[in-house]
Order: structure tokens, then sequence, then C-alpha cells
């Protein structure tokens, strides 16, 4: 393909782009190639506004964090001032990191540690590395570069490239869905860090369906019907929601709660829980009482780092005996029986064999992901769906 498009046969997109019922799933490369996966990352990643986590670790004046987008590196900084700001983990002298990804650190100062070039926590060069040169030489002019950089229900995001929609625009009509569960409110009780053998595309595809689960997820389908809830998809995310079976709770491996009820839920969401997909990266899962997260991050064709976090109410948190272990260990056993079958269809895509398949009607959430992928990789970005 020419242009701004992904290098991907236009015929096989064509097929994905079919009404429902009719269309294919994507062809082969867009799981195999890596000139897709390069493609992705810059059009989808750092062209979209992905998220990089929560403002946890970020709250404080001289809280740093550096991060990846794509194949971008920015640094996370939380000023004097209370603003988190983003700038391109590039020091102005040699381009050294001015912090590895990855690494955190609390400071009053940003400081590279190739030549000791120091910042203010705006960005701005110190005047101590003024002297080190001759006259005439313009510190104010040599800061660190600025990244887009923005909150949302306490999630961080960045736009690697700067020409994305606002940051409001592109959640704006997930909010209302969102702000009843108050995940800026929340505090992470529990993390894990997965790597799972597969292309990121194919994790997103698989948290789209329950067709799947009484298959694999015994222990999901005694707490929720799998065939319950409905499909919806907005601007920038496509989702559901399954209905909790008569005794349940909760997600957990008895269906109860060991925790406390999100206070300003209806009583309709206390009997629901919600799967949302907001492109490019952040997967939502909004329970009764903890809500769950999985943020993607693609390193390979076949290999996506998925790291999932548990967020509960402080008033759960306060009490000394509360343990997250009820949500925690559901959703880690039912989390490795998709990473399984995950792992199995990527290498089904790598086969000679593979043909795009088809869809069910039950597969309408995947339906919507695939096309707009698919859109994205004719047209160049991410189409914004109507509001």
């Amino acid at each position: 393909m020419s242009g701004s498009g992904a290098p991907i046969d236009r015929r096989g997109l064509e097929a994905a782009l079919r009404p429902f019922g009719t269309s294919r799933l994507l062809p082969a490369e867009a799981y195999t190639s890596r000139d897709v996966l390069e493609w992705d990352k810059r059009r989808l990643f750092e062209a979209a506004w992905t998220c990089v986590g929560t403002e946890e670790g970020l709250k404080g004046p001289g809280d740093q964090k550096a991060v990846r987008v794509g194949g971008d590196g920015i640094v996370l900084v939380r000023g004097g001032d209370g603003v988190l700001r983003g700038f391109y983990n590039s020091c102005r002298h040699r381009a050294h990191e001015v912090l590895a990804p990855g690494e955190c650190r609390k400071s009053l100062s940003i400081r590279c540690p190739y030549h000791g070039w120091t910042y203010d926590l705006d960005g701005t060069l110190a005047p101590s590395v003024v002297r080190q040169h001759a006259a005439g030489f313009d510190r104010e002019a040599e800061g660190l570069v600025p990244a887009r950089v923005g909150v949302w229900r306490g999630f961080v995001f960045v736009n690697a490239t700067g020409d994305a929609p606002t940051l409001a625009e592109w959640t704006h009509d997930l909010d209302g869905r969102v702000a009843p569960y108050e995940p800026e409110r929340l505090r992470m009780a529990a993390q894990h860090v997965y790597e799972i053998p597969a292309n990121w595309k194919l994790v997103v595809e698989n948290y789209h369906e329950c067709y799947h689960c009484p298959r694999i997820h015994p222990e999901l389908c005694r707490v929720t019907p799998p065939d319950s809830g409905r499909n919806l998809e907005g601007r920038a995310w496509v989702g559901g929601t399954m209905d909790l079976a008569e005794g349940a709770t909760t997600m957990s491996l008895d269906g109860q709660s060991r925790g406390v009820v999100l206070p300003k839920l209806s009583v309709e969401q206390r009997r629901q829980v919600h799967y949302i997909g907001l492109l490019p990266n952040l997967l939502l899962s909004l329970h009764p009482d903890y809500v769950m997260t999985h943020r993607l991050e693609p390193l390979e064709t076949s290999l996506t780092r998925i790291e999932c976090q548990w967020l509960f109410p402080p008033e759960a948190l306060a009490d000394p005996g509360f343990d997250p272990a009820y949500a925690v260990e559901f959703w880690d056993l039912t989390n490795r029986q998709d990473w399984h079958a995950v792992e199995s269809v990527q290498r089904g895509v790598e086969s000679r064999g593979y043909r795009p398949g088809t869809l069910t009607p039950r597969e309408d959430a995947v339906y919507a992901f695939v096309t707009r992928i698919a859109h994205a990789y004719v047209e160049g970005s991410i189409p914004l769906g109507r509001s």
C-alpha cells in the first residue's frame, strides 16, 4: 500500500470491512509482520492517546517516571506547581536518556546521568550548566522538549506525535459511563505483569467476546452468564456489559465480595460488569467493588507486555483485614486461561494454513474492534466513532 496506510494488501482489509456477518478477520500480516508492528507503534500508539499507567507514584512534586510510547521515550514529571508534564527522554546535550526506561525517581531536578546536565521540573536548563559554555550560550533555548500529556480519571495518557484530538475529545462519550466508578479515587492493591507470546491485537480481540467462555472459563461462567449483557461502541472505545449470576455480588471464585461496593453505582451497575477497550491499549473492567485494568505494550510481533492492576476504594484498603486476593486470584486464573488460548491463536495465524475467519453474531464487539483497526490501516490513523 502507498501513502500513510499500513503495509498490508488492500484486498484483505476490504474483506475485514464488509458488513457484519459477511466480513473476515484481519489478514495474517496484521499479526505477524514486523513492518506492520512498526506501523502500529507509529500510527496506532504514538499518534493516539496511549495510556502509560495511573497517577500513582506521580502525585508529589519531583515525582518522575520514564515510559515508552510506541518507539518513543517520555519522562513524566510532577512540577512544584502540581502540574504533571511530559518531556521527550532525550538530553539536549548528547541525547542520553535522562531516566532509564521504566525508572522512577523523586528529585527536585531532572539530571542526565551522562554528563550531569540538570533541568528544573518545568524542563528549563539549570543555570549551573551555563558556566560550562562559551559566552552567548542561550540557556532558555536548551530546555527539554515538551511532550503532550493528559490525565483522565486518574489515568495518564501521552500523545507522542502531538497531533491527536484533545484527550477530552478522545474520552468524552466514555466519561459518563466510567464516572460512577471513580477510578481516580481508587488505589492499586495488586499488580501482575505478564509477557504473552502473541500479537497485541489478538489479546484485545479475545477480551471483546465471551463466545469462548464456556469452553475455557468454567469459573467465570459460574458467576456470570456468558451470553448476558450487550455490546456497545463509542468514539474511541469498544465494550459491553455482562450480568452477575443470581447470588453473585462480584467476579470472584465464589462470586462473593470481600471488599466495599463503590458508593456511586446505580442498582443496575451493582449487578453488572463493564468491559471497555479504550483504543489503543487500555482495557477497563469495571466491577461493583473494584476496577481491573490491562495496559498493553507491543514488544514484538508475537510478544505483548500486559500490566494488570486491581484498584480498590480507600475505605476497603483502610480495613486491617482487607485482602484483595478474592479478585486477584480469580482474574489471574482467568487471564492465564486467556493467554494460553491467545498464544495458540498466534501460532495458528503464523501457519501456512491460516485464512481469515468469519465472525458469529455473538462477536459483534470483535467486529467493531477489527473494523477500527482495518480502517486505520487504510486511512492512516484510528478513526473515531460517532459521539
